[in-house]
């Protein structure tokens, strides 16, 4: 028998928690025709809210418009805040570094090596140290220079680069500047920081060498959408090292790297899958 459903569709919503969303979100579905793959959902208790993500197939008469028509009603009653995305539509993801290249160095190997279903526009940088590595990859590389006279024009460079490339994220690997609330704001839920786990213990210069001198034992690293509260967005991932009084400041350095690389590239892996909602300050990742 040949199976006709062969679009492939992410449902996404979270709604106030109450008996009987899943009847009608289900019924809906039935009536359009599609088959729910794969589905996860959690009920917070502390919110009140209840996220989903459902796996779609769809028969290949199936219009996106139609199916919000037929929705709409249960999404209304429901107060589903909800979305629907196709898989064949990989998401576009534009990338902002400085001078540290192992988070985008990751980046774009996953990327190139099929690992990472997003589609990378470019690189813009407010240095030229990654830009040979960037055009080897043969994507467009960007230098936007910021000083503390032109940091609006530079942001808005920015901005203008993702209105132009058609980009769903911005991703910051190691992208030593911080944004301003126009920016944040401009960006929210769709801009994706990477930092050391010593926040706000350590912040500022050299802050593997400081967390040595304090003998540290944990070393680690965070992923968190960015907001106008420095480093303080909704976390996404978290990993962590154990260290000894016996590992020096630079191998600290090295193992951060390489916790930053991962945590980002798994952050960054979730977004563009549609599986992170946020929850309040907090998210919810449904695997």
């Amino acid at each position: 028998m040949t199976d006709v459903r062969i679009r492939n569709m992410i449902l996404r919503f979270n709604c106030p928690d109450k008996p009987g969303i899943l009847a009608g979100v289900t019924r809906v579905l039935f009536e359009q025709g599609c088959d729910i793959r794969d589905a996860a959902q959690f009920g917070d208790a502390q919110t009140g809210r209840f996220f989903v993500r459902m796996h779609l197939t769809a028969p290949a008469s199936f219009g996106e418009a139609e199916f919000g028509a037929a929705f709409g009603p249960v999404a209304a009653e429901k107060s589903l805040d909800w979305g629907l995305f196709d898989l064949e539509r990989k998401p576009k993801v534009l990338i902002a570094v400085s001078q540290h290249g192992h988070c985008l160095n990751d980046l774009l190997h996953r990327w190139h090596s099929g690992l990472l279903p997003m589609d990378i526009v470019g690189v813009v940088s407010n240095h030229e140290v990654m830009q040979s590595m960037v055009e080897w990859h043969k994507l467009p590389f960007g230098h936007l220079p910021v000083t503390s006279e032109n940091k609006s024009r530079q942001e808005s460079a920015v901005l203008e680069q993702m209105d132009q490339t058609g980009a769903d994220l911005l991703v910051l690997a190691r992208y030593m500047q911080i944004l301003t609330p126009k920016m944040c704001e401009a960006l929210a839920g769709r801009c994706i920081n990477i930092h050391h786990s010593f926040l706000p213990g350590f912040k500022g210069a050299r802050p593997y060498d400081r967390a040595h001198e304090r003998g540290v034992r944990l070393i680690g690293a965070t992923a968190h959408y960015v907001t106008s509260d420095l480093d303080e967005g909704p976390i996404i991932e978290q990993d962590v090292r154990r260290v000894t009084h016996a590992t020096s400041a630079q191998e600290m350095a090295n193992l951060g790297r390489e916790i930053e690389a991962s945590v980002l590239a798994r952050a960054v892996r979730w977004h563009v899958e549609h599986r992170i909602m946020l929850n309040g300050n907090k998210t919810v990742v449904l695997a």
